[in-house]
């Protein structure tokens, strides 16, 4: 049985989702340095391995990628 209703039913929601994520939506890709923030020490970054989770060759402290501080 059909509906008696006026409207042609072509609502437009405004639904969730739809967000960009981290680097609004880009990520540093292959590539790159993870530095030092404490004496500058320079490593290539490897696909994969997260720079804050290397440790410093030099002094032991965490690294972060180089496009970070560049901000």
């Amino acid at each position: 049985m059909f509906g008696k209703g006026l409207g042609k039913g072509e609502g437009k929601g405004l639904g969730r989702g739809g967000g960009q994520g981290r680097n609004n939506g880009g990520s540093f890709g292959n590539g790159g340095f993870c530095v030092c923030a404490k004496c500058g020490e320079k490593i290539p970054h490897q696909q994969g391995v997260k720079c804050t989770t290397i440790k410093c060759p030099k002094c032991g402290k965490s690294m972060i990628r180089e496009e970070l501080l560049q901000k």
